[in-house]
């Protein structure tokens, strides 16, 4: 069989595919972060909803689920009205509130006169450990109660029993919040190791 005619632009590619050595696969594409807008709103809602059905105001729960939902988890108080269209007052209410509670905290912008409002990235530990000072101050009370009452009568046994809860969650809380802060080391080094590269 004859040999097949080279031309200058087959002689071309032939030596280009010799010298280009062997082909490197395609980069992996890097995982985009899109947010569906009207999701995100929805989940705040949904979420909002939640903890004021669990005995938190209704405006501070919006606001939280709203900072909690954020990227950079701080946004300014004209941000929230924006986001949740609300007036600033409404914002500021539900701001004091959370901030009592240590579950936001404020943070001035550099060379601005505005505050931007954060939230806490441990924010349930935060509010446990709280808790958890309050439970003491409880059991004195109830300590007061048994004494005053007696633990031979029914409303002294049922106060007796309540301080014996307390003080058996309490015993417990140490332990959890311990735990707890161990797998959320772990947790936050998976997410670190996921992330895509910048």
């Amino acid at each position: 069989m004859a040999d097949a005619v080279q031309t200058p632009e087959t002689a071309g590619a032939a030596q280009a595919e010799r010298t280009a050595g062997p082909v490197s696969p395609p980069a992996r594409p890097q995982q985009s972060h899109r947010r569906d807008e009207q999701a995100v709103s929805q989940f705040i809602e949904r979420f909002a909803a939640q903890l004021t059905e669990a005995g938190m105001q209704r405006m501070s729960a919006r606001v939280f689920a709203a900072l909690l939902a954020s990227d950079s988890g701080t946004l300014t108080s004209a941000e929230l009205g924006e986001r949740l269209q609300v007036s600033p007052a409404a914002i500021s209410g539900a701001i004091r509130y959370l901030s009592q509670v240590n579950m936001v905290g404020r943070e001035r912008e550099p060379g601005s006169r505005r505050d931007r409002y954060r939230v806490h990235s441990d924010q349930w530990y935060e509010a446990l450990t709280q808790r958890d000072n309050m439970m003491t101050r409880w059991e004195g009370a109830l300590r007061e109660g048994v004494s005053a009452l007696g633990t031979g009568s029914p409303a002294g046994r049922r106060v007796a029993e309540t301080l014996a809860f307390f003080e058996f969650v309490q015993g417990e809380l140490g332990g959890l919040l311990e735990r707890w802060r161990e797998h959320r080391d772990k947790l936050r080094a998976e997410y670190e190791a996921d992330a895509p590269e910048k």
